[in-house]
C-alpha cells in the first residue's frame, strides 16, 4: 500500500510558488504602538510587510520583476493564500501584481 492510499504522507519540505508569484513570511504584528501604547491581544492590526522566502522560476527569470529572495517588502494581504505549512501559518503565497514596495538600503 502506498503513502497516499494509507493516508499517511510525509510532511513538506519546501513551498515553491508558480507562475508570477513569491512566498513570503509575514512578519509579526505588532503589540504596541510608535508611541508606547501596549495594545490589547484582542486588536489585530495587519501586517503587510514581510520577507520573501522563496520566488517562483518565472520571476526569477523576469528581468522586469526587481524581486528577489530574502528582499523585505510590502505586500496587500487581499490577494495573499495562507500556506498551512507551519504551525503559526505566517507563510503566504503572493502574486507579484501585490507586491506594492521593496525596502532597499
Amino acid at each position: 500500500m502506498s503513502e497516499i492510499e494509507s493516508g499517511k504522507s510525509d510532511p513538506f519540505e519546501t513551498v515553491e510558488p508558480i507562475g508570477k508569484r513569491v512566498l513570503i513570511r509575514k512578519d509579526q504584528d505588532k503589540k504596541q504602538t510608535k508611541g508606547g501604547i501596549q495594545l490589547p491581544d484582542n486588536i489585530e492590526i495587519p501586517t503587510i510587510t514581510g520577507r520573501i522566502v522563496s520566488v517562483s522560476a518565472e520571476v526569477e527569470m523576469a528581468a522586469d520583476i526587481p524581486l528577489r529572495q530574502y528582499d523585505k517588502v510590502l505586500f496587500n494581504p487581499k490577494g495573499a493564500i495562507p500556506v498551512d505549512f507551519e504551525g503559526d501559518n505566517r507563510l503566504f503565497v503572493v502574486d507579484v501584481e501585490n507586491v506594492v514596495a521593496v525596502f532597499r538600503k
